[in-house]
């Protein structure tokens, strides 16, 4: 009689914090890329979650979104990031444009006895799938960047974490009456992050 094997995902905390902090890594060069905050020809063509991505090829912006990428990754094994928000500026204003909001929810049992949770691989990446289909459609529900923009990174952590030279205290750069679009989440059984992007409202600037 044929026997069945049926393999069961064992997601831990050190891979469910890699799983996070490599997706912030992929959906921050795609925010750039649909965003057009950097030029298209300065992003190369890679395949990941079984999409074809962007990624910069800018050393600047490559070395920062990897330095970016490993501190998260620290902060989520420890239990400390609450959230994490991918600011685009005008770069002549620094007014905000934009709000990538990205919640964490943290299993706290996880970070304190160190169990592991259950959950397939597969299911995680058809999850992230669906939140970068939504960054890659973008342009078709957020308003025109007809402007030069930079952009900036905020690490909400708890306040007992000592955070690194390179980081700096910061104002929220909030948007004043923005408009929101809640786009899908993604869910480790560890880490689930919750994704908003909230924009400048143009009509406000059509009033009379």
């Amino acid at each position: 009689m044929a026997s069945k094997t049926v393999a069961k995902d064992i997601i831990t905390l050190r891979g469910s914090a890699a799983i996070a902090s490599e997706f912030f890594g992929y959906a921050a060069n795609s925010i750039l890329y649909n965003r057009g905050v950097y030029p298209e020809e300065s992003f190369g063509k890679v395949k990941k979650y079984g999409l074809p991505m962007l990624l910069t090829q800018d050393e600047a912006v490559k070395t920062f979104i990897a330095n970016l990428t490993a501190q998260l990754s620290e902060w989520l094994e420890a239990g400390k990031l609450q959230r994490v928000v991918l600011v685009i500026m005008s770069k002549s204003t620094n007014e905000v444009l934009e709000r990538w909001n990205f919640s964490i929810e943290t299993d706290n049992e996880v970070v304190e006895t160190g169990v592991s949770r259950e959950k397939s691989d597969k299911e995680i990446m058809r999850e992230i799938q669906a939140i970068m289909r939504q960054i890659a459609s973008s342009i078709t529900y957020l308003p025109c960047l007809d402007e030069p923009c930079v952009f900036d990174v905020l690490a909400y952590t708890d306040k007992d974490v000592d955070a690194p030279i390179t980081w700096t205290e910061s104002d929220p750069k909030l948007i004043s009456n923005p408009q929101m679009v809640k786009l899908h989440s993604f869910d480790t059984k560890i880490h689930k992050v919750d994704t908003l992007v909230s924009y400048k409202n143009d009509d406000d600037d059509d009033d009379e």
